[in-house]
């Protein structure tokens, strides 16, 4: 495996029941690179998705992050509840329904996760102040990157759909993740919303995040994507540049799917 991967999905299957929801999964990624992830509903985009960050157990196959194995679903293990939080928190995942804490401003929503994890550092005892202020002045500059300086002390019932979405995000960001996830981050926005959250994401495209994006808009993809990955009934029926997937994509399922959404 060549070291500039910083993720590889190797035979990744999974089945609930006796449906067969993913089979045989394989894409790798560089770092910075942006991974658009397309499919109509109930091709398993959002199960690849809960899989690799460890929300959903895959059945086989193995994941490997920064050239390490991440998840070998063939051997079973077992992680311990701290082995599976280190693991879920080198990711990052953005979801549709936004999942902020209601009874948290925008500054401690965005501020919780990285608190918690600082009370396991050995220095946390002697350096607290210091630490939980570096802490939250990251969590502000973060929140400054994608517009809501103007919102730290408001709750999640004061901000409009985009506004949470983009809360989303920073929470995600503050973790600094290895790779950031989003299954169809604009689908519970209204469409004058929907342009908010993609102008965020373009921006860390911009910045060199690697980020794997499940997303039913096909135009952001083709303009925002280095690879294209067309998933069809649990597997990849179809990958390559957005030239190549979205313009002149040879797959007959591709062409009928991006026939149907023109």
């Amino acid at each position: 495996m060549s070291n500039n991967k910083i993720l590889e999905v190797k035979n990744l299957s999974t089945h609930f029941g006796k449906t067969k929801v993913l089979m045989d999964i394989n894409f790798s990624m560089e770092e910075g690179q942006v991974v658009s992830v397309i499919g109509s509903s109930g091709s398993g985009k959002t199960t690849l998705l809960r899989c690799i960050n460890l929300l959903e157990n895959a059945n086989g196959g193995k994941v490997f992050l920064d050239g390490n194995l991440f998840i070998d679903a063939d051997s079973r293990v077992k992680y311990t509840q701290k082995e599976l939080r280190e693991k879920q928190l080198s990711l990052g995942l953005v979801f549709q329904d936004f999942n902020l804490f209601p009874q948290y401003s925008v500054l401690e929503n965005v501020t919780l996760a990285p608190r918690l994890l600082a009370k396991e550092r050995a220095d946390y005892k002697e350096n607290k102040k210091e630490i939980l202020h570096e802490i939250e002045e990251n969590a502000k500059a973060i929140l400054k990157s994608v517009g809501l300086s103007e919102k730290l002390s408001s709750y999640p019932c004061q901000l409009s759909g985009g506004q949470k979405q983009r809360v989303s995000i920073a929470r995600a960001l503050a973790l600094k993740p290895r790779v950031l996830f989003f299954d169809e981050p604009t689908s519970a926005l209204d469409p004058e919303l929907t342009g908010e959250i993609l102008k965020v994401i373009r921006q860390l495209a911009q910045e060199h995040i690697t980020m794997i994006i499940v997303t039913h808009e096909i135009d952001f993809a083709y303009s925002v994507s280095d690879k294209v990955i067309f998933m069809d009934k649990g597997v990849i029926a179809e990958e390559g540049t957005p030239d190549e997937v979205l313009r002149n994509p040879k797959n007959p399922r591709t062409q009928a799917f991006l026939q149907k959404l023109s």
